[in-house]
């Protein structure tokens, strides 16, 4: 069945979300003298995207709010260093700046997206809130690729790797599943969401190892390997 649109995931696949968060965390700890609570630079990323990996789970679950998540996730990591929590919110919001300064998409995304325009539908479907991702994807000048078609969990009500996000993000694009690829680097979330959603699913693994992925999953290096997503 040809391939006649394509979806995204947005952190780690389109944008580096990972090296700007890391950017955005250390310039901040320098900034606010913290940076020597820890034994490396690595020590301090490291903390930050282990408590990221166990609170934003409670975002997408509905127990947390999307800026709710954020609040703990500082509350928790200035505990560590035994600073007081004295305003977890504007202190996220200061790290916020600097990480946000520093986004930038990955020197894939641009050429990949030039190449589908006109060819494939294009989508957003990410488990994340609108206006976040939307100022993400205007600042790093890709928005213009997906126009109104970027579907988010916050307001959506349900998160990868529910089928129904993934089904609704197909429907946006006026198309059935079997005619829709989806890209993303989450195995969990977004390989096997899709492909259980009965989309074509693409797992993007730019560094490590992938191992043998399940059945109706491709494995790719480089979103320049979806040249042709068709047939």
């Amino acid at each position: 069945m040809t391939i006649r649109g394509v979806l995204f995931d947005v952190d780690d696949t389109l944008i580096d979300y990972s090296a700007t968060a890391r950017i955005g965390l250390l310039r901040h700890l320098a900034a606010e003298g913290l940076l020597d609570r820890f034994e490396s630079p690595d020590a301090a990323v490291a903390l930050w995207r282990a408590i990221e990996e166990e609170e934003y789970p409670r975002f997408l679950a509905g127990e947390l709010t999307f800026k709710g998540q954020q609040r703990v996730r500082t509350e928790r990591y200035l505990a560590h260093m035994r600073v007081a929590a004295e305003d977890p919110v504007a202190w996220f919001a200061r790290y916020a700046v600097l990480r946000d300064a520093a986004w930038a998409a990955f020197p894939d995304a641009a050429p990949v997206l030039r190449r589908f325009d006109g060819r494939m539908a294009l989508g957003i479907v990410s488990n994340a809130s609108l206006p976040y991702q939307t100022r993400k994807l205007r600042t790093v000048g890709l928005l213009h690729h997906f126009g109104e078609a970027i579907l988010c969990s916050d307001e959506f009500g349900a998160s990868k790797p529910d089928p129904a996000i993934f089904l609704a993000g197909c429907e946006m694009l006026g198309l059935p599943p079997d005619r829709v690829a989806y890209v993303g680097d989450r195995y969990d979330w977004d390989a096997l969401g899709a492909r259980n959603a009965g989309l074509r699913a693409y797992w993007l693994v730019r560094n490590g190892h992938s191992g043998m992925p399940d059945d109706g999953i491709t494995v790719i290096r480089s979103l320049a390997e979806l040249d042709t997503p068709a047939g």
